[in-house]
């Protein structure tokens, strides 16, 4: 799926991650200062949170899934962005949607947590979420392993995604941010289609006539 580029924005951002990860694990106040907070980015406009907290993760085991799914997606996508908008535009546009999908998946936790100071969340899922969907508009029908191990259908898992998601924010109880994982999807599937409104109609033809059975 990846297809590696001699200058790739997509590694970089993921050494950018693994190395601010890192720091982040060894310096708790770090971790801190640098996390999604609501509540502070309420109380005390301290915004930089919104981008902040996209690149740092909770533990090993966040980090390592999240920038394989990354380099396994991102890549692709920032090489048909590149073949799309050009070189230079190209990789502009590839930063846009991965930063403007990080701060868009954070704003309904912040409307949402506001008041609370005990929620906070870190992780580049939301990011993820967008470059995901963003490979479903060229991909719909190509085969990915759910949890690694059932195949299924790229636009199937995307549905599924989005149905889990929205469930999840209003009814699960664990510490998973499914906010960001549900509107960041959107925002980068819109985003991208903002970007190049024909990507639309290629998404919708290669849906109803890439259908493999």
């Amino acid at each position: 799926m990846a297809d590696t580029n001699p200058f790739s924005i997509t590694l970089i951002l993921i050494l950018i991650s693994g190395f601010a990860s890192y720091q982040a694990f060894n310096n708790r106040s770090l971790f801190t200062r640098l996390m999604h907070s609501p509540y502070l980015e309420h109380k005390d406009k301290e915004y930089y949170r919104f981008i902040s907290s996209g690149f740092i993760h909770g533990n090993w085991m966040h980090l390592l899934i999240n920038m394989f799914v990354l380099y396994q997606f991102g890549e692709y996508v920032e090489g048909r962005f590149v073949s799309l908008f050009g070189d230079l535009m190209g990789r502009i546009n590839y930063l846009l949607l991965y930063f403007l999908t990080i701060i868009f998946a954070n704003i309904s936790t912040f409307l949402k947590h506001r008041e609370n100071p005990s929620f906070a969340s870190v992780g580049a899922s939301g990011a993820i979420s967008g470059i995901v969907f963003v490979y479903v508009i060229f991909q719909p029908w190509s085969w990915l392993l759910l949890f690694f191990i059932i195949p299924i259908p790229a636009i199937v898992a995307a549905v599924l995604y989005l149905f889990y998601s929205s469930w999840a924010s209003k009814n699960s109880q664990d510490f998973i941010d499914h906010d960001a994982h549900l509107y960041g999807a959107v925002f980068g599937f819109w985003f991208a289609i903002f970007l190049k409104p024909g990507l639309f109609s290629l998404f919708l033809d290669r849906l109803v006539h890439g259908f493999p059975f």
